[in-house]
């Protein structure tokens, strides 16, 4: 999870090259039954259940290498972390890394992020794939990196190669990166949408943010972690919530 106010109503529901040659003519579907056209994802304890798997564990890695005598923060702790004042803040600012000792974290990071698989929330591909079926863009906007997005993808949907049509990670310069509203702002501009036509689905604030700047509803997912502090925030501050993929599965494909 690297690293005007408005009051949604809150409802309970029981740079890529590559794109310049995507066919976006076979996209735009004039009659789509969905609810919204696209998907703007969080990978990231949204898609698939990192942090516990993955994020914890290497920052406690990191910690004995680095800081050796500091007390390990504990798995809610690093969400209630990430979640605020945010992973590089937290690195840089409370834990006063230097840019050498972010850069042996980063390597730390990057050796547990592609070593180790993180496992798929039950249902979650199921609904994407229905989603796409149906004609849906299904897109990603996270703090991992693309390629470590995609090898989950691939590893998990081999037998039918279903993949992201877009995926912007770590990999961008920090303005352009999640919660910069750019991300999403080129979502839009690249498959010709309109803010209310598109969903970003987030577990934590960095959604929040990016829903804020561009208009884009935000559907909160609370499947992976209850953190109380979390999840007030999240049900005050984002349209509508789902405790379960299968709630998130229902009021997509509805």
């Amino acid at each position: 999870m690297r690293s005007a106010e408005r009051r949604p109503e809150t409802q309970h529901v029981p740079d890529a090259p590559w794109l310049d040659f995507f066919p976006l003519s076979k996209i735009t579907l004039s009659d789509m039954d969905l609810r919204f056209r696209c998907l703007i994802l969080d990978h990231d304890d949204t898609a698939v259940n990192s942090t516990a798997m993955i994020h914890h564990p290497s920052h406690l890695e990191s910690m004995r290498v680095l800081r050796p005598q500091a007390p390990p923060i504990d798995l809610q702790g690093w969400f209630l972390k990430n979640f605020d004042p945010g992973i590089m803040q937290y690195l840089s600012g409370e834990l006063g890394l230097t840019e050498k000792e972010l850069a042996v974290e980063y390597k730390i990071w990057r050796k547990f992020n592609t070593g180790i698989l993180p496992r798929f929330f039950p249902g979650f591909l199921e609904t994407l794939r229905n989603f796409r079926k149906r004609g849906g863009i299904i897109t990603v906007v996270s703090h991992s990196e693309e390629d470590v997005i995609l090898k989950a993808y691939q590893a998990a949907s081999e037998n039918d190669g279903l993949l992201p049509d877009l995926v912007f990670g770590w990999d961008y310069e920090e303005s352009r990166r999640k919660p910069s509203p750019w991300p999403v702002l080129e979502i839009l501009r690249r498959f010709n949408l309109s803010a209310e036509q598109a969903l970003i689905v987030d577990d934590l604030k960095p959604g929040v943010l990016m829903s804020r700047a561009t208009g884009v509803p935000i559907a909160a997912a609370c499947w992976a972690h209850q953190i109380p502090q979390i999840r007030a925030y999240m049900l005050e501050n984002c349209n509508t919530y789902f405790d379960s993929v299968g709630e998130f599965s229902s009021y997509v494909l509805s």
